[in-house]
């Protein structure tokens, strides 16, 4: 199907949470707790709305609401105690994995990930999935988050392979505007999704 809709893909670049992952449920629980570490309440669904935002940009938009600076690391140090926790019941997303399994050692393969480092190699990892890519880009690594393009251009740097020539794979808007600015080739993987259900 890859090599069909797009012939000349030389590299793949995969999303992880929502593409790889579905970690949306497990961030809906661990968000609400780092918060409840500063006396304030997040709603799930007020997360949910916000899918695909970078930790910084979640945190603008909640400071913003409460008309608050709160303390980040303290609230971070709250998400990671929750998520690692429930990581056992992290899933992997089937239809995204098979394609990254079936292509790992024909193509060169990257993650390219708005999240924090120690979440993305978490999720990977607890699902083995991690042993598949030959570079992990993370929020850290870069200038800019999602939508902005340097993930994905610094995901094809790290593979030597030109973005016009990377086909990436994503379930978020602001991951799809990232990809289309890097030059890159996208597949919407919520489209996969709805195939394979």
């Amino acid at each position: 199907m890859i090599k069909e809709r797009f012939p000349d893909t030389k590299a793949l670049i995969f999303d992880c949470d929502g593409t790889l992952v579905d970690s949306l449920g497990l961030y809906a629980v661990a968000w609400p707790a780092g918060l409840r570490s500063t006396g304030h309440a997040m709603e799930a669904s007020w997360y949910l709305e916000r899918g695909g935002f970078s930790g910084d940009m979640l945190m603008d938009a909640f400071e913003q609401e409460v008309g608050q600076t709160l303390d980040r690391a303290q609230v971070m140090k709250a998400v990671w105690a929750t998520y690692s926790e429930g990581i056992d019941s992290l899933t992997e997303i089937t239809a995204v994995t098979a394609i990254a399994r079936a292509f790992h050692g024909r193509l060169p393969m990257a993650v390219a990930s708005s999240g924090p480092s120690d979440f993305v190699r978490l999720s990977l990892k607890a699902r083995g999935l991690d042993v598949l890519f030959d570079t992990i880009v993370t929020v850290e690594d870069v200038a800019a988050a999602k939508p902005a393009p340097d993930l994905f251009l610094e995901a094809a740097r790290r593979l030597g392979v030109a973005p016009r020539d990377c086909l990436v794979f994503e379930d978020s808007i602001q991951g799809l505007q990232a990809a289309a600015a890097a030059g890159c080739n996208a597949i919407d993987v919520r489209e996969l999704m709805e195939e394979a259900a």
